[in-house]
């Protein structure tokens, strides 16, 4: 269920009770949380953070619940990993749904805020070093229900939730059967973290403060972790700076090295990068449906359904290597889709409700705030489909092909469909993600992509034939 802070008063009144704290007050919703809700509050003069599911159905295909996720951050704290320290769990009778109290810790989550510190190279450093003993948690250390990932099943399930989805999205599926035929044998399983980046770590002066998020904990294979944190999107605005957008890669693995004694496996590394990057553009598609079926009607929901085409994006740069030389011929051209005339369009209609809302953006705070925010990207992203004709992303005979191995990386043409597809669902989507850019500058000439606006365009792939 959501939630305001009157309706939290009781239930957290009484969690707090429980372990001894004051009554909270100043209870206020923090942005952001794509999965979980956060609220932070004081009690006896002391910050916490409640950590609450927004829905009791919301938790029901986990691998786990709070408590058992309270147990592992007990867990990191205790191995001298910059986790919160867990002081209350919400139970049944609380009546305010499933979660844990947190001690506040210093330092932002904020990436825009976190690239902007001066001193990168040592954010970095204490990121991996975090990292490195996080990996060193045995299973003695947590509760036994904490799962261990079969690769293989992971796979499957990734592809039963694309089928499940409608199976239509060629580079997803070229993804998928990439990772069939190259998925490597299971390593020594360590206690893999399974959401650590920009984002979910908190900073301040350039110093590691905290690392948030841990409800995808399990074990497995470290690169994971390690590959994770270093995919496009979560880099924000440092597409530059390959590891955390923090750094290079050398950086980032030589820290690591240094505090875990084990060395940083290139291929593997590579594996869980187009693995993971699969596994967030499913779980942008899941998005939508928990959105449709009412589990949660969150604004946010359905517009991290449309950032699928970020990882498409991404994942087709990570595979394209793969591809012949031929094949990797530069072959794409702008269109320009002309201007509207005459009544206004979707388009604009939606342009100028997006611009009426930021004339109310000071007159919000808080999460309402953020919501503005999300509102305005849904908006824009209504207005650009009818203004470069964006494709939706869908071709279920295409990607069955590839899922069955019937087209792959060696079909002529293929590779420069999908890049074609791929640039103008993202035009469409997400215009300003970062990766677009430097996309576009590989495949269609940086000349060219740098003297168009984007703006009332499509990509074309002239004298094309149907695949």
């Amino acid at each position: 269920m959501t939630a305001n802070a009157d309706d939290l008063m009781d239930g957290l009144t009484q969690a707090c009770a429980r372990s001894g704290m004051a009554p909270p007050t100043a209870i206020e919703r923090l942005t952001g949380g794509a999965t979980m809700e956060s609220w932070r509050f004081m009690s006896g003069g002391d910050v916490y953070v409640l950590r609450r599911a927004p829905s009791l159905e919301f938790m029901a295909d986990r691998p786990y619940g709070h408590d058992v996720e309270a147990a592992i951050i007990r867990a990191a704290n205790s191995a001298g990993v910059t986790a919160p320290e867990v002081v209350a769990e919400l139970e049944p009778k609380d009546g305010i749904g499933s979660g844990f109290v947190m001690r506040a810790l210093p330092g932002t989550p904020n990436p825009k805020e976190i690239l902007a510190m001066e001193d990168a190279a040592t954010l970095l450093k204490e990121a991996a070093a975090d990292l490195a003993r996080i990996h060193a948690i045995g299973h003695k250390d947590v509760p036994r229900t904490v799962p261990v990932m079969d690769y293989r099943e992971a796979i499957a399930d990734l592809k039963a939730q694309f089928e499940e989805a409608g199976g239509d999205r060629p580079i997803i599926a070229l993804g998928l059967k990439w990772m069939e035929d190259n998925c490597p044998d299971p390593s020594e399983p360590v206690l893999v973290h399974g959401d650590y980046r920009l984002g979910n770590l908190l900073a301040e002066d350039s110093k590691l403060t905290g690392v948030l998020d841990w409800e995808l904990a399990h074990f497995g294979d470290r690169h994971e972790d390690l590959a994770f944190g270093c995919m496009a999107v979560w880099r924000f605005a440092r597409y530059d700076r390959p590891a955390l957008g923090l750094g290079s890669l050398e950086e980032y693995f030589a820290a690591y090295e240094a505090e875990s004694g084990v060395k940083v496996d290139r291929e593997r590394f590579r594996y869980w990068m187009i693995h993971r990057t699969v596994w967030w553009a499913m779980g942008c598609l899941r998005c939508a449906k928990v959105w449709r079926d009412g589990s949660d009607r969150m604004l946010e929901r359905v517009v991290i359904s449309r950032r699928t085409s970020e990882q498409e994006l991404d994942l087709l740069m990570l595979l394209e290597g793969d591809a012949p030389d031929a094949g990797r011929s530069l072959a794409l051209e702008i269109e320009d889709t002309g201007e509207f005339e005459g009544e206004a369009s979707n388009s604009e209609i939606a342009t100028a409700v997006s611009e009426w809302l930021l004339t109310i953006k000071d007159k919000m705070d808080g999460h309402d705030r953020f919501q503005l925010a999300v509102a305005r990207n849904a908006l824009g992203m209504i207005s650009r489909d009818e203004e470069i004709l964006a494709w939706g992303g869908s071709d279920p005979e295409l990607a069955g092909a590839i899922l069955e191995g019937e087209k792959s990386l060696e079909t002529p043409g293929l590779l420069t469909r999908l890049r074609q597809d791929g640039l103008n669902k993202l035009l469409g989507d997400v215009p300003k993600y970062p990766a677009l850019d430097e996309a576009g500058k590989k495949w269609l000439g940086e000349d060219e992509w740098t003297s168009q606006s984007h703006k009332n365009c499509r990509i074309i792939w002239p004298n094309s034939t149907p695949l």
